[in-house]
């Protein structure tokens, strides 16, 4: 096959020079990219660290509460506990008004007062001691 016309005038003759700038064009255009990508990494770590301990933070204090929550629940159960037990006294308290009645003073039995006899301590130690004797506990001999 032949070439039609001529072949020559259809290459583009790209001079050295000129070769050389578009290389360094698109070796900037390289860096650049480079850069504006190390820049956006470098910013979304930042923002996932801060993230992080943002929500390390925050669970903490959600931990904190849900003890002081627990320990409220746990106080709140012994309430209702003593609460069931104040009722079921005074319940039976009631229950038991009906069961007893009324005293009149007809019903009142009165006694004399009793004089009570004051015994010394050495009398009392003497008459043990006596009795101790009278009942043989202090005996004399094997």
């Amino acid at each position: 096959m032949k070439p039609y016309g001529n072949q020559i005038n259809l290459k583009k003759k790209v001079s050295y020079e000129s070769k050389k700038n578009s290389e360094k064009i698109s070796i900037l255009n390289i860096k650049l990219i480079h850069q504006i990508f190390d820049t956006i990494n470098i910013s979304l770590l930042v923002l996932i660290f801060t993230l992080f301990f943002l929500s390390f933070d925050s669970q903490k204090k959600w931990s904190n509460t849900y003890k002081t929550l627990a320990k409220t629940r746990a106080i709140n159960n012994n309430l209702i506990d003593y609460i069931s037990k104040i009722e079921e006294f005074y319940i039976s308290e009631l229950e038991s008004l009906n069961i007893y009645r009324k005293t009149k003073p007809e019903d009142l039995i009165y006694l004399d007062k009793v004089v009570e006899q004051k015994e010394s301590l050495f009398e009392k130690n003497l008459s043990s001691f006596i009795e101790g004797f009278s009942d043989r506990k202090y005996q004399r001999g094997y």
